[in-house]
């Protein structure tokens, strides 16, 4: 008796008829395909500031966003430490918050524009908040809903006010292209795709290999796409907020020096590797300096958010 890659017996060269057997995987599979290409395809729509077609659970909303990252925010302040918020260290962070918070209206308008469409500005809904956290770490993050840390280990790596704000514009971005919305979607197709290996009767290293093809196929290089996304829509926002731009380039090269400068291969990685990262930038330069000139108004630039958008 032989055994086929999915498991089904044969005897005499001869396959057993009906759906049961490989018959029955064989529709298991089917059903799974035309299940997750009908989630892939109901669920896309245009993002108006990047003009590209992304992945969102229609089923989740702003406000479902918002609350999860109002969540995982408390966690982590329970877990972490977070410093005195009259420290000047921590007074400094939140003041580049609020002239970055104040131009994202203008920032993504003007982004928008370029693909003839107009931001949701789901931004205006953000209740922000920031808060410094005591760590080694050289990270910041966003959460949905204008949730916002730094952590101490990234001060002397940014080393400016310049630099920081770079970092700052490019995690608000993940927040503004509601990139936790694109993951979860990802994730739920990658359920899909476990559940259709499990149920089918793949053994467990043809379910690993096909998941590991999905990882380097589809979800790595998306997740490279948004930090190219954030990174160019964050650029954006620190020039507009009358940071220097220019400060990205040696930041990168600072932040790859303090990572070790090796790591994995790009095409295994979450994030481009910093030569990419750094490419990406001076290409995207001249556009950062412009509106720089167009949105930067040194006399404002330090006034707070508009209600209900200023970072606390």
């Amino acid at each position: 008796m032989r055994q086929d890659p999915f498991g089904n017996s044969a005897e005499g060269g001869r396959r057993r008829p009906g759906f049961g057997g490989g018959g029955l995987r064989l529709w298991v599979l089917l059903l799974f395909a035309g299940y997750g290409a009908y989630y892939w395809f109901s669920n896309r729509s245009v993002d108006a500031v990047t003009g590209e077609k992304v992945l969102i659970d229609k089923n989740l909303s702003i406000e479902d966003e918002e609350a999860l990252g109002l969540q995982a925010y408390e966690e982590i302040l329970s877990q972490e430490r977070p410093v005195d918020p009259n420290t000047q260290i921590a007074r400094e962070i939140r003041g580049i918050a609020q002239k970055l918070i104040a131009k994202v209206e203008p920032v993504e308008d003007a982004l928008a524009a370029e693909h003839g469409l107009q931001s949701p500005h789901y931004a205006r809904g953000f209740e922000w908040d920031v808060n410094v956290i005591q760590s080694e770490q050289a990270n910041a993050f966003c959460l949905p809903g204008g949730k916002m840390a730094v952590y101490t280990g990234l001060v002397p790596v940014a080393q400016n006010a310049d630099a920081m704000a770079v970092v700052m514009g490019h995690e608000i971005a993940h927040a503004l292209l509601r990139h936790g919305a694109q993951r979860m979607a990802q994730q739920k197709l990658t359920q899909v795709g476990q559940m259709a290996g499990a149920m089918s009767g793949m053994d467990p290293q043809q379910q690993q290999m096909v998941m590991a093809a999905m990882g380097y196929g589809y979800l790595l290089p998306y997740a490279r796409k948004h930090e190219t996304e954030a990174d160019r829509v964050g650029l954006m926002l620190a020039a507009a907020a009358c940071f220097d731009p220019q400060a990205a380039i040696p930041l990168w090269e600072r932040m790859s020096a303090a990572s070790g400068g090796g790591g994995q291969p790009e095409f295994a990685s979450t994030h481009p590797n910093p030569g990419t990262r750094i490419q990406n930038l001076q290409a995207l330069m001249p556009q950062a300096m412009a509106y720089r000139a167009k949105f930067c108004s040194e006399a404002g630039s330090g006034a707070s958010a508009t209600t209900g958008s200023a970072a606390r």
